[in-house]
């Protein structure tokens, strides 16, 4: 009887085997990194606080202290204000952006992200052969969480790069102590130090709480430490504090001591006593979320954990759980919990699940781990769907991208169903979410017009003053605010906009400011007239914009007022 003749080889296959891998990487980072990088206006919260931030960095030359508005923002270093900088400074120069446009911003996270993926490659190749840590590089850029983080102008895709960068050659020095030189060294040591200074103490708690387990390991079993001195601390611990150290001394210095004090009280302190800004989750929340952070690899991901743990004495693996386990146990144990916050393992993570899904004979996985990994994977599908549905729903319209949007999770859907395999139903996932995710970045955010509150305002204040003569000059605060106080209304209007808390400084302001500008929510707007009546002087409302703050959850209105 002839034998069946030999699958065909699948996606996966194909771009392990692919000839060049780097331009693998750019493709793909391109094709994830370039839907909605462009036209998503700046969000709220976090990302308009930090490009306000950086922006007014470039408004006032002062590159040491973090200010938005009026307050000193003493929450993270000041790395990622850096990069950002240069990155506009460098978009003005060349006339491609302003300084309101918010796409400048967010390419340091790009970048970060693409870092992330070539380190996952060019280091994850030494532990565990060039094919499998090239699909790790590729899932790696797949994967939900990332591919947020690479759209949004904050620190976290920029961390991820550079600790992938230092814990990729911490798992060489690891594995192959005698090929580990002076240069690898020291860039293990200016990684952690370009890390800290992106987001304080999160690089170091990773390389450290990496290097205590895998010594304790050692220990456990007579195993000789060697790694650890070719990390050449004697020196490389001083160069890690000399990255880090100038800006730290100047912070000190413009601000008294203030911004320590108040960053570990305060952002530090917050998220290790409680659930900072109401952000809390039970432990075990993050490895609830894996099948969604880690989409689509998060089915290898959470299949592969059983083989993983069977040969966790094999030296890369050793490494790779050091960097996961540690980390991510810390992270569950945090009263205060976001998504992102263990995207810091993911390329260990993808890594480890790499290699399984690329093992000629891998070890199945049980019954019930088989049914529950699919399960929890296939709900991301159905939550993207349903997503690109509410917005519309939300903010009215309806967007090109809904279409292609839930074309893309259905056959995610029925591909995943009917793969016959692990390593099928990711492939075939994998390019699914090209269109799904890139619908929904596209065509379906930046479409929905009612969410975004922030820019119609700004252009209604500019139709306004365009048609009579111009924005007056900042020193006079012409324009303020109440009942409305995103960041991204201070980044977009301007650094002098106004946050008042009642109607009455409304009217107070415009009897102040004969050309001036005043937003006033619905809510505020008797208060408002009562008081402008009061100081002898009419109103006329500019333009109404109505939709829904999702910062807050809201459906606000929200009128425009002149004198």
């Amino acid at each position: 009887m002839p034998s069946a003749p030999p699958a065909a080889p699948d996606l996966l296959a194909r771009l392990a085997g692919t000839r060049r891998p780097v331009l693998v990487i750019l493709v793909v980072w391109a094709l994830f990194v370039a839907p909605g990088f462009f036209s998503i206006p700046p969000s709220d919260r976090d990302e308009s606080r930090f490009a306000q931030a950086t922006k007014q960095m470039l408004e006032t030359g002062d590159f040491v202290a973090i200010r938005f508005g009026d307050v000193a923002r003493n929450k993270k270093p000041v790395g990622i204000h850096w990069a950002q900088a240069a990155s506009v400074t460098a978009a003005e120069a060349m006339g491609v952006a302003g300084r309101t446009d918010i796409w400048p911003y967010r390419v340091p996270s790009a970048l970060g992200g693409l870092l992330a993926a070539l380190a996952t490659f060019w280091l994850g190749r030494a532990l565990i052969g060039r094919e499998a840590a090239l699909v790790a590089a590729v899932l790696l850029l797949a994967a939900l969480v990332v591919t947020v983080e690479m759209h949004i102008a904050k620190t976290d895709a920029a961390l991820l790069g550079s600790i992938t960068v230092m814990m990729g050659l911490f798992g060489r020095a690891v594995v192959a102590p005698e090929r580990f030189g002076a240069g690898a060294a020291a860039g293990f040591w200016l990684a952690l130090g370009v890390g800290t200074l992106l987001k304080g103490p999160v690089a170091p708690m990773v390389a450290g709480l990496a290097a205590l387990a895998l010594w304790v390991a050692d220990r456990l079993v007579r195993r000789p430490s060697s790694w650890l001195g070719v990390l050449r601390a004697a020196w490389g611990l001083p160069l890690a504090f000399a990255v880090v150290l100038p800006w730290g001394v100047a912070i000190w210095l413009a601000t008294d001591g203030a911004f320590f004090l108040e960053a570990i009280r305060g952002d530090l302190g917050q998220k290790v006593m409680g659930a900072d800004e109401q952000h809390g989750g039970p432990p075990g929340y993050h490895l609830l979320l894996a099948a969604i952070t880690l989409f689509p690899g998060s089915l290898a991901v959470l299949r592969a954990i059983p083989a993983v743990w069977a040969g966790r004495d094999e030296p890369a693996t050793r490494a790779l759980l050091a960097w996961i386990l540690p980390t991510w146990l810390v992270f569950e144990l945090l009263p205060t919990k976001l998504p992102h916050y263990v995207s810091v393992t993911f390329p260990a993570v993808l890594l480890l699940a790499a290699r399984w899904l690329l093992d000629g004979s891998p070890e199945p996985p049980s019954r019930w781990l088989a049914r529950v990994s699919l399960g929890l994977w296939l709900l991301v599908p159905i939550a993207l769907a349903a997503l690109a549905i509410a917005l519309p729903v939300v903010a009215g319209g309806m967007p090109w991208g809904l279409a292609f949007a839930l074309a893309a999770a259905g056959w995610i859907l029925w591909q995943g169903i009917r793969a016959p395999d692990t390593r099928r139903a990711v492939g075939s996932a994998l390019i699914g979410s090209v269109v799904l995710y890139g619908a929904i970045l596209q065509g379906v955010i930046p479409e929905a017009r009612g969410i975004w509150l922030s820019p119609r305002i700004a252009e209604a204040a500019e139709a306004h003053w365009a048609a009579t003569g111009g924005r007056p000059p900042a020193s006079d605060r012409p324009f303020a605010a109440v009942g409305f106080h995103e960041p991204s209304l201070v980044f977009l209007v301007g650094t002098d906009v106004r946050l008042l808390r009642g109607g009455e400084e409304a009217a107070r302001h415009l009897a102040e400011r004969t050309r001036g500008l005043a937003l006033v929510r619905d809510r505020n707007e008797d208060a408002f007239r009562a008081e402008a009546d009061r100081l002898g002087f009419s109103v006329r409302e500019v333009a109404r914009i109505d939709g829904f703050n999702l910062s807050r959850g809201q459906f606000v209105s929200l009128g425009l007022y002149a004198r």
